[in-house]
């Protein structure tokens, strides 16, 4: 019973980091219009600093690199046949405009799926014993940070009023404790989620960095704007390593 409060009680305050887009609230949308293509960029370096620095080795600790790199190629693909059907669905409702607005969408499902393995991740930390899942939610609370203001900032950017953008962000948010519960009701051996799960994540990641967010970027050709972009995703993934230096 001791592990099912510890673990809920660190899914449930994991979740709660998906209302930090509230500090955006106070300011107006000229405000944050200029400051959304900077935080769009940081988030791409956030993404592509965890899948690289964090999931990526963490994937390779166990398993087949075969079975592993089969995930990263299913989470890159999942997410390009996702964007497709969003995409296709969204310019038959409404006339396509110039800016992408389905990366919006595949970003808050990307996030449902990170969060949903955090959970799981967690729950399996604490099935292992209680001071490595305190240890393990402190991890996963420290790059959470970033990643949640990064997502809220891209969904805003893609088109989301501010109230939606929060709404559906803390919707993402709970699919932590749905993990974190699948995982303490079947008491499944967290080996499986490092060798499959988190694979897929960190493929999913690679493809909004890669293929939704960069392109908005190249979007601008003003060489101090791409230098400025450069600069934030270089400060992301600086972000995502000093984390990793300081697990």
């Amino acid at each position: 019973m001791h592990i099912w409060s510890y673990t809920l009680s660190s899914v449930v305050f994991v979740s709660l980091l998906s209302l930090l887009g509230l500090v955006f609230f106070p300011f107006g949308k000229e405000k944050i219009s200029r400051f959304l293509i900077w935080a769009v960029a940081f988030a791409a370096g956030t993404l592509l600093g965890d899948a690289f620095l964090h999931l990526v080795p963490e994937a390779y600790k166990g398993g087949s690199s075969v079975g592993i790199s089969i995930s990263f190629l299913a989470g890159i693909l999942a997410f390009f046949v996702l964007e497709k059907f969003i995409h296709w669905h969204h310019c038959h409702d409404v006339e396509c405009q110039e800016r992408n607005e389905s990366f919006p969408y595949v970003i808050l499902i990307g996030e449902a799926v990170h969060n949903f393995i955090d959970g799981m991740i967690i729950a399996g930390s604490y099935l292992v014993s209680i001071p490595v899942g305190i240890a393990t939610t402190l991890a996963v609370v420290s790059h959470e940070v970033p990643h949640e203001v990064g997502d809220f900032a891209s969904m805003l950017y893609g088109g989301f009023s501010r109230t939606k953008a929060l709404l559906y962000n803390v919707l993402a948010g709970i699919a932590a404790i749905f993990g974190a519960v699948f995982i303490l009701v079947l008491n499944i051996d967290p080996a499986g989620i490092t060798s499959g799960l988190i694979p897929f994540a960190a493929g999913s990641f690679m493809y909004v960095a890669i293929a939704d967010i960069i392109p908005e970027l190249h979007k601008s050709t003003n060489p101090l704007h791409s230098l400025g972009q450069l600069c934030c995703i270089s400060g992301g993934i600086a972000l995502m390593y000093l984390l990793l230096v300081l697990e």
